[in-house]
């Protein structure tokens, strides 16, 4: 028998413990105070009021704001674009109609690019 509870204690010795970490659950909320009015009309007796006052409203946490923003860039394909179609509309057109065709190629292949390059 001793020899038995020997062992366990040796056993048990050895055996490294788990730590419990007692700790209550995070759980965040956020909140934003706003400020409302409300109006309380009155009669002819009794003027109305204007009645203000401040509720905590629960917001996303984390920056949702932040996921939204369209940071997309379509300079590349803008450039690449207007002058692909002012060179198209430059070859494609003859005498005076040049004059109007390279800025109306140029503007919509920069149009073009754009769309493309995922503007």
């Amino acid at each position: 028998m001793f020899l038995m509870k020997f062992f366990l204690l040796a056993f048990f010795s050895l055996y490294p413990f788990l730590q419990v970490k007692a700790s209550t659950p995070k759980s965040v909320t956020c909140t934003r105070t706003e400020y409302r009015e409300e109006y309380i009309p009155g009669t002819k007796s009794s003027p109305g009021y204007v009645r203000n006052y401040e509720i905590d409203v629960e917001i996303p946490c984390g920056g949702e704001k932040a996921k939204n923003i369209d940071d997309n860039d379509c300079s590349e394909g803008s450039v690449i674009g207007g002058l692909l179609g002012a060179g198209i509309a430059l070859s494609s057109s003859r005498g005076k109609d040049r004059f109007w065709a390279v800025p109306a190629g140029g503007t919509a292949g920069a149009l073009i690019g754009c769309q493309v390059d995922g503007g």
